[in-house]
């Protein structure tokens, strides 16, 4: 099967923890199994899903952020996405009815906005009739938005299944699937969510028998009917680039780039490369500015702190005027020295006065509106989010970058620093306010 315009659904849950992620992967394999063109999008800040549903599609994934987002952007995403492929697969976040603390950018906001069908997966493990009174709530909490149907996860029987199932006919609910508790259908995690796609040695194993499980237990037909078209959209302002040659740090230390920023710069002229830090590679020589995105330089800080390619590569960037930019784990190998778990320092780039450690963890996690206060190659006003668990603990002369406020409109102060051409902070840069 092959189409020039894919319809899509979405999968949500009523909160996290229901399997969403497993079942999302298993489905959009098993899909692919049977000749659908599949692509897919994740729903909300996430560097980590994204890499999963790549390696279960065989397309790249891209984000779809109904707060940090422009509207134009995300219908503009949807629809160059949905080309070529005969469904797309849009995975929720949180429960879908979460958003940021505020109350908007949910998983129904982005149905809302792109007028697509929710099929809930409900995590039945620990109910029975219930399941009844839990769907009704969800599919009449809000008229703008339809659930077209659920998927019963973590079944605990065959009349476990029956139980549910009648009680979920009484309200009219279609039932797509209901997919047996199996212990296999776990990835690992880690602080910052499962541990990466591309450290999955066995991944390929694990999507096959996954897909073949899950298809076994739900009616994929029936699924792909559920899905709406995608609209056609016209292209969106983008975040200008950074500079017209990028080099780009790209290995498991700094896995975490936006593909739509990433994209945007391409379609306005940006030549990129890339560049292994944990590989000791240097920046291409001519590039004009360089970009180290988040990832997990905490998990690696003797390999970076031996790399002298890399450390020589990024202060000849520096010397010969390049734009050299951070972002969370990035900003920390732009500082002196990062502290690890285990409490040992290790020597970064030395490019900005700060010292980070992860020894004592504390969560900071959220949407900011950003402000510039020096000058950024983003411009003035722009939408991030910040997601990690180290501290500060030491900033020394230089400017900061932005003033930053949450999603209740709260000033944080200022965040970041900039010290010339390097610049960088914990935020990662989304789109424009």
């Amino acid at each position: 099967m092959s189409g020039t315009r894919a319809r899509a659904l979405i999968l949500a849950a009523p909160s996290s923890g229901s399997g969403k992620t497993v079942l999302t992967l298993a489905l959009i394999r098993a899909l692919r199994d049977r000749g659908f063109a599949v692509s897919s999008a994740k729903t909300g800040p996430d560097y980590i899903d994204p890499a999963f549903h790549a390696a279960a599609s065989g397309r790249d994934c891209v984000n779809l952020d109904p707060f940090a987002m422009r509207p134009p952007l995300i219908r503009e995403l949807a629809s160059t996405q949905a080309k070529g492929a005969d469904l797309m697969v849009v995975e929720g976040v949180m429960g879908l009815f979460d958003g940021a603390a505020n109350g908007t950018g949910s998983t129904a906001d982005l149905a809302t906005l792109l007028g697509l069908p929710v099929v809930l997966v409900i995590d039945a493990a620990k109910q029975a009739q219930s399941v009844a009174a839990l769907a009704r709530g969800f599919r009449d909490h809000r008229a703008d938005v339809t659930i077209a149907g659920v998927i019963l996860n973590r079944v605990g029987s065959e009349r476990h299944r029956a139980l549910l199932e009648t009680a979920l006919a009484a309200i009219g609910m279609p039932v797509l699937g209901a997919v047996p508790r199996w212990q296999d259908l776990q990835l690992g995690e880690r602080h910052l969510g499962l541990v990466q796609a591309g450290e999955h040695a066995d991944l390929a194993a694990f999507l096959e028998k996954a897909a073949a499980h899950v298809a076994a237990h739900v009616n994929l037909a029936a699924l792909a009917r559920t899905a709406m078209p995608v609209e056609p959209a016209v292209a969106a302002p983008r975040l200008p680039p950074p500079g017209q040659r990028l080099a780009i740090a790209r290995d498991v230390a700094f896995a975490f780039a936006y593909p739509h920023l990433l994209d945007g710069w391409r379609a306005q002229g940006a030549e990129l490369s890339f560049f292994s830090p944990l590989a000791d590679e240097a920046p291409a020589t001519d590039a004009d500015a360089v970009f180290l995105p988040g990832g997990y330089p905490e998990l690696h800080g003797g390999m970076l702190a031996a790399a002298s390619r890399f450390k020589e590569g990024m202060q000849a960037a520096q010397a010969r005027g390049a734009l050299v930019y951070g972002e969370c784990g990035g900003y920390m190998v732009l500082g002196d020295g990062l502290v690890d778990a285990a409490g040992n320092r290790h020597a970064m780039l030395g490019l900005l006065p700060l010292e980070t450690s992860f020894e004592k963890r504390r969560l900071h996690l959220g949407y900011r509106r950003l402000e510039a206060v020096a000058g950024t190659p983003f411009g003035t006003d722009l939408a991030a989010h910040e997601f990690h668990y180290a501290s500060i603990v030491s900033e020394g002369a230089a400017e900061r970058l932005f003033r930053a406020r949450d999603a209740l409109d709260e000033d944080l102060g200022e965040i970041g620093l900039r010290r010339a051409n390097v610049m960088g902070s914990f935020a990662h840069v989304i789109d424009g306010a």
